[in-house]
């Protein structure tokens, strides 16, 4: 997926100051010590501009009157002034470290919480490597720029201008020929700014295009080495990587033109500047303490004036990071439902769970598109079990995907006991509904902690151990270290078959009041087949559940049959029943008997 697929669309009006003021509420409950930090950095740096001065006393008093006792004290102050301002510059790092780091681990704990928050909707829109990037590059150039820029704007501002006045009060025909550079400077940063804004924008999406490469790659090794594709993998890679690199250069290109500008200018002034100053010092109309201490000043400027441009770019760098974090932070999550809790309370009076003229369409489909589901109208009652069962593509999965609300339904609604889901608070729905999907998910922990998501916190040993049972999944415990061996990242350890019957062990160990299954046997042998459906016969009977099929032998296991044909319900029975008088199912049986065999 590429950043135009995932990313908001480009701005031209785009502030780097109104993207910036949005960090304010992360830098609120630290600001007395930033601006304590900001404040030390003032001083030392203003501390910089006294050398001059003391300079000039050096120079027209003890080396004009021969003093060797005068230079000697002049030379211990220009050392504790280097001493203090090292200290001061030492004091403010210290004092921005810690809260930096908290304002960065905050605005990414954060994005973490309001990524669970999102439908999965938003993720099958967003490559994941652009969020990774997101939480980590981007977050790191924020906190640069709080730490640094952000900073030293400010000090660099009222350094300059401290310093120009000290210039202007001991000559100012020399100070205007200083001055003369700024306005050519101000548009060149001006320019440099609109510029600089867009590439580091671009660099930052295309920075997370190759890390959603890079983890699809590692992610999908398997694949790319029993197909042979490391060589077009790599060539990808490459590309991306030959892009990233030419975005790379023209910011580099950028930043040499504003550096080379902002030093040459400066350095034209100071030089015309010493020229003027000497005919001066020459004619007597100027004293040799003063010329010292005036360039002293115009050098001791050149860092404050030379990292504009460096500061500018970070700051721009911070501004677009900024931005597409909010991008994210900005995505509607799923609403809770919690108000209509009371309204819906009453429900209809029917138990089980219910599909009342549910209707689905994806929320970025085109409106002119037939729904995926459509006038879905289906009972399952309490205590029973219903089987899905339709050709690929006729929306079986989707329809499952509805009740724990992984997705909103686009109209209708879906009762639990007679409450509608939207009127229940997320998390009270998904603890009556479990799921377990075809293709397994299962996360860098332990055997245990991985069946264990699915029950209370107060589940232990007994519930692992009756849900691994259920599941077939006994062979956790011949594991090198029982249930609390790591399975690695995705359970690639792991074979299909296992991470299956783990994860349909995890949705039956909390015990729940419904339970929604999508093919979860396809990966199983038939005899391991055969011993999971004995067990899970045990479980289905104390739940109602909802289960995609395509085996018989799965459709077995419930007590009806739904068939879903274009998205609609087809027909409603058990599963001789529709064998014999529904040619579609008989068709779908028979080439699944086809198949087993």
């Amino acid at each position: 997926m590429t950043t135009s697929d995932a990313a908001a669309p480009d701005h031209p009006d785009r502030s780097t100051v109104r993207s910036l003021l949005r960090l304010w509420p992360y830098v609120r409950p630290v600001r007395a010590r930033l601006f304590c930090a900001a404040f030390v950095a003032v001083v030392a740096s203003c501390l910089a501009l006294v050398f001059p001065l003391i300079l000039k006393w050096m120079v027209d008093g003890p080396v004009t009157g021969h003093d060797p006792a005068g230079v000697w004290l002049g030379a211990l102050y220009l050392l504790l002034l280097g001493i203090a301002e090292a200290v001061l510059f030492g004091l403010r790092r210290w004092l921005v470290a810690r809260p930096l780091a908290g304002v960065e681990a905050a605005m990414r704990a954060d994005l973490y919480r309001h990524l669970q928050r999102l439908p999965v909707a938003f993720h099958d829109r967003w490559a994941s490597g652009q969020l990774l990037s997101r939480a980590t590059t981007d977050l790191m150039l924020v906190r640069m720029f709080l730490a640094f820029p952000l900073t030293f704007l400010l000090v660099n501002t009222v350094t300059i201008t401290a310093g120009i006045a000290i210039m202007l009060a001991q000559q100012w025909t020399l100070g205007l020929v200083l001055l003369a550079p700024a306005v050519p400077v101000m548009i060149v940063c001006w320019l440099f700014e609109r510029r600089y804004s867009e590439v580091a924008r671009r660099a930052q999406d295309q920075v997370g295009d190759l890390t959603t490469v890079v983890e699809e790659s590692v992610l999908g090794i398997r694949i790319i080495k029993g197909f042979g594709r490391h060589r077009s993998q790599a060539r990808a890679f490459r590309e991306l990587s030959r892009t990233l690199r030419g975005t790379e250069l023209v910011k580099a290109r950028l930043l040499a033109s504003i550096w080379g500008v902002i030093v040459t200018l400066p350095e034209f002034a100071i030089g015309a500047a010493l020229v003027l100053g000497t005919v001066q010092v020459a004619d007597g109309r100027l004293s040799a303490g003063t010329l010292v201490a005036f360039l002293s000043t115009a050098l001791a400027l050149r860092w404050p004036v030379d990292s504009i441009g460096f500061l500018l770019a970070m700051s721009q760098e911070a501004g677009t990071a900024t931005e597409r974090y909010f991008e994210v932070m900005n995505a509607t999550p799923e609403s809770d439902g919690a108000a209509t809790a009371l309204t819906a309370e009453g429900g209809d009076g029917e138990g089980g769970l219910r599909f009342h003229g549910v209707e689905f369409r994806y929320p970025d489909a085109p409106a002119d598109t037939p729904p995926v589901l459509a006038r879905i109208d289906l009972h399952v009652r309490p205590g029973e079990s219903m089987a899905l069962v339709g050709a690929t593509g006729t929306g079986k999965t989707t329809l499952t995907a509805l009740v724990p609300r992984l997705h909103e339904v686009t109209s209708g609604r879906i009762t639990l006991d007679g409450r509608d889901i939207t009127g229940m608070p997320r998390e009270e729905l998904r603890e009556l509904v479990a799921v377990a999907f075809e293709e397994p998910t299962l996360f860098s922990a332990t055997v245990g902690e991985n069946v264990l998501m699915g029950a209370p916190e107060t589940a232990g040993r007994a519930e692992l151990d009756r849900a691994l049972s259920v599941a077939q999944a006994d062979f956790a415990h011949t594991l090198p270290q029982g249930t609390g061996t790591q399975v690695g990242e995705q359970g690639l350890s792991l074979s299909g078959g296992q991470r299956q019957r783990l994860a349909l062990a995890r949705a039956v160990v909390g015990r729940p009041r419904f339970l929604v299954l999508d093919d979860p046997l396809s990966a199983l042998d038939v005899h391991t087949e055969a011993a999971v459906e004995a067990a899970l016969r045990r479980v289905l009977a104390e739940t109602t559940a909802l289960i995609v099929a395509h085996r018989p032998s799965t459709v077995l296991l419930a007590d009806r049959v739904a068939l879903i044909s274009d998205g609609r319900i087809a027909a409603v029975g058990t599963h001789h029943e529709l064998l014999r008088t529904h040619a579609e199912y008989a068709h779908l049986m028979s080439g699944a008997e086809e198949d087993d065999r």
